[in-house]
């Protein structure tokens, strides 16, 4: 299975419609959590809020993770061990405020198991390799740099949701 998720902030119809797309062409199921967006998948299953228990099931039992580059996304990722494959909202599409999310993209690029994506194309060969490695927990420059952001934002307390039900220290 896989889990897809853009958060309930703001909606991300490009992703949705680049993941419907993708989901008519592998047999791999996907589950969507897909907030308030405009538009509706044909080809998965989705629902538009989650409640964080079973968005932290639904985390534990994909085989991958696909989202927008939000902090939230990568930290369940990581502590789930899971691959994640992001795409960043672009606020020149009215997708964001700004473009943050496509600069914590740039930082993501050298890290084991985060996959970057710019196109469906791109998201369509990821998924069906079956070869993705989880996130790495190895330290590196990118890493540290990802690492700093996660306690920046749990620290903030824009994490609590997802650290409530996952209490593993990122260190």
């Amino acid at each position: 299975m896989i889990f897809f998720t853009i958060g309930t902030q703001l909606p991300f119809d490009r992703l949705v419609a680049m993941v419907d797309d993708v989901a008519g062409k592998i047999s791999e199921p996907i589950i969507g959590q897909i907030g308030n967006t405009d538009y509706r998948p044909l080809n998965f299953q989705y629902s538009t809020h989650v409640e964080p228990e079973d968005f932290a099931e639904r985390v534990n039992n994909a085989r991958i993770i696909i989202g927008h580059a939000g902090i939230g996304t990568l930290l369940a990722a990581k502590l789930a061990a899971k691959p994640v494959i992001v795409m960043a909202r672009q606020a020149s599409l009215g997708e964001h405020r700004n473009d943050h999310q496509s600069a914590t993209a740039k930082q993501l690029t050298n890290i084991q198991g985060v996959h970057v994506i710019h196109n469906t194309e791109e998201l369509l060969q990821l998924l069906i390799s079956k070869e993705l490695q989880p996130m790495n927990s190895e330290t590196g420059p990118s890493l540290h740099k990802l690492h700093a952001k996660l306690r920046s934002e749990i620290s903030k307390g824009r994490l609590k949701r997802l650290t409530k039900n996952h209490p593993t220290k990122v260190s």
